[in-house]
């Protein structure tokens, strides 16, 4: 019903920046919100950002606040992850979600390295 794809991940050196992509498509009227959890090796998957469509008020967790920018352009369907001041720490599958009513979207990841 709604296919989320991710791209924009890569390798950087700690201290870079990395923007990452999320383009919906399918059946995307109606969007109650969109935002990112990352997975690293080993470790569970962690929330990192989400933001509400109808208000653009946008959510943090906290190691990722002033560093991190979540932004959406509802032309092209995409919801964005500005990472600045990357960190070795923030080495991790990226994965896209989106909710709808009582339903829950999952992209297939997209891999972010930052080496030092």
């Amino acid at each position: 019903q709604v296919q989320l794809v991710e791209s924009g991940g890569g390798l950087v050196q700690a201290g870079g920046s990395l923007r990452l992509s999320c383009a919906a498509s399918g059946s995307i009227s109606s969007m109650n919100s969109m935002g990112w959890y990352r997975q690293a090796p080993g470790k569970q998957r962690e929330w990192v950002s989400t933001i509400i469509i109808s208000t653009s008020s946008t959510y943090y967790t906290d190691s990722v606040k002033d560093r991190f920018t979540v932004s959406r352009d509802n032309s092209k369907n995409t919801v964005y992850l500005q990472m600045n001041s990357l960190k070795r720490e923030d080495t991790a599958v990226y994965y896209c979600f989106a909710r709808k009513y009582s339903n829950e979207y999952w992209g297939l990841g997209t891999q972010v390295t930052v080496s030092s």
